[in-house]
């Protein structure tokens, strides 16, 4: 692995237009603006950025776009969200001989979970076909993966590097630091980011992050520091934040939440709604309350 990734990495979102096409040239601003908001690397095509959506033309397109405008500053990690070991290969070909760091990959999801034989043997033919550092993106409720059988994913294929650990159960989030204390864990426990940090997460990957990277960041540095008040502090008010948008369109929501800090304004692939008015008013008043809508306005792109 060319590099540990840690820190606060934000999933982007994907540039969609309204007619639901990518507009190539609006990941740089976006990538331009996580790094000035510290972020210590990015991820794309993940869930937030609605990376079931994509075809195979367009995930690599997205990826490459992404890779040329972080331009080596920072980390890139590339999410793969599909239902057959085929086509995970086949993205994760796509992709390697970019400058990613690592493959952030879910357990095939849709409509039968596989037993644990056939998911271990799925990140092994990914490992093995790909030769690309893999972080099991743990966030399918019908297809969770327990602590002990990621643990022993990350035992038997070395090139799992690590969890991204999703859903809002702390436990199995300390219960896996515990079990893999050498491997990358990162927090997509948005809700309690802070905690995740106090137990020794080695970074987050997570749309609150997304929607509030500067306030993401002086979260981690102020656990980092010690400065357990302040951490307190910055988490209720992101707490807040996630309340607002956290939905079946959170996507949606994350994007509005990034247009309101002067990113141009984009839109979900269909057939996933707009933030809607109520979610709107909540995620404005959350930023308000955050400092984070001092910047300027950017107009809207169609």
């Amino acid at each position: 692995m060319k590099a540990r990734p840690t820190g606060v990495i934000p999933p982007m979102t994907t540039p969609f237009r309204r007619d639901g096409e990518i507009d190539y040239k609006l990941v740089a601003p976006q990538v331009d603006w996580m790094i000035g908001a510290g972020a210590h690397g990015v991820a794309a095509g993940g869930s937030t950025g609605e990376g079931h959506t994509l075809d195979h033309e367009e995930y690599r397109d997205l990826i490459d776009a992404t890779v040329e405008a972080v331009n080596g500053r920072i980390p890139v990690i590339a999410g793969i969200i599909v239902d057959s070991t085929r086509d995970a290969i086949r993205r994760g070909k796509l992709v390697r001989d970019m400058n990613v760091a690592a493959l952030q990959v879910t357990p095939v999801h849709y409509l039968f979970k596989p037993d644990d034989e056939a998911m271990v043997a799925h990140f092994r033919a990914m490992a093995e076909e790909t030769g690309m550092p893999i972080i099991i993106y743990n966030v399918v409720p019908w297809s969770y993966l327990s602590p002990a059988l990621l643990t022993r994913i990350m035992t038997e294929v070395p090139l799992v590097v690590g969890v991204k650990q999703s859903a809002g159960d702390l436990k199995l989030f300390a219960d896996l630091m515990m079990m893999a204390p050498d491997k990358l864990i990162y927090s997509a426990v948005d809700a309690l980011m802070y905690p995740s940090y106090t137990l020794g997460a080695h970074g987050s990957i997570a749309a609150i992050l997304t929607a509030a990277p500067h306030a993401s960041v002086a979260l981690w540095n102020a656990v980092k520091a010690g400065d357990h008040p302040r951490a307190l502090e910055l988490h209720k008010k992101l707490l807040t934040l996630w309340n607002a948008i956290i939905a079946d369109n959170l996507p949606a929501c994350t994007r509005y939440a990034q247009t309101l800090q002067g990113l141009p304004r984009t839109y979900p692939r269909a057939p996933m709604p707009e933030a809607s008015p109520a979610q709107q008013a909540a995620t404005r008043k959350a930023l308000d309350a955050l400092g984070a809508l001092d910047g300027p306005q950017i107009e809207a792109a169609e």
